[in-house]
């Protein structure tokens, strides 16, 4: 059986504001499709080194990626169950907004009669 953990407040602002940073959100997408090495991140950024350990800590305190040591190499991991359960409060959104969009739509039928 799987338990899904709820978001909290602080979860939810720290998942939004590592996603709000296009390097990051390319790093999650990066360390989805396969496990890579900070340093091999750190190549493929023109950033330095310590300015992509700097955007892993950030997304790793959001729980999007997790670091492991690995010999001398640091190796990140995206983790898809945190993205999923980011993507189930952006559902509630669209379902909050579509309810309220179709109410709205009921309304205007209603006085176009």
């Amino acid at each position: 059986m799987v338990v899904q953990q709820e978001l909290t407040d602080d979860d939810v602002n720290r998942i939004f504001r590592a996603l709000a940073d296009a390097t990051r959100r390319d790093i999650v997408r990066r360390t989805l499709v396969a496990e890579i090495s900070v340093s091999q991140l750190a190549d493929a950024y023109a950033m330095s080194f310590a300015a992509v350990q700097k955007h892993v800590a950030v997304l790793e305190e959001a729980a999007l990626v997790t670091k492991e040591p690995r010999g001398r190499e640091r190796m990140v991991r995206g983790d898809p169950e945190r993205i999923r359960q980011a993507q189930r409060l952006l559902d509630q959104f669209e379902q909050l907004w579509r309810s309220r969009i179709d109410r709205l739509d009921a309304l205007l039928e209603e006085e176009a009669n």
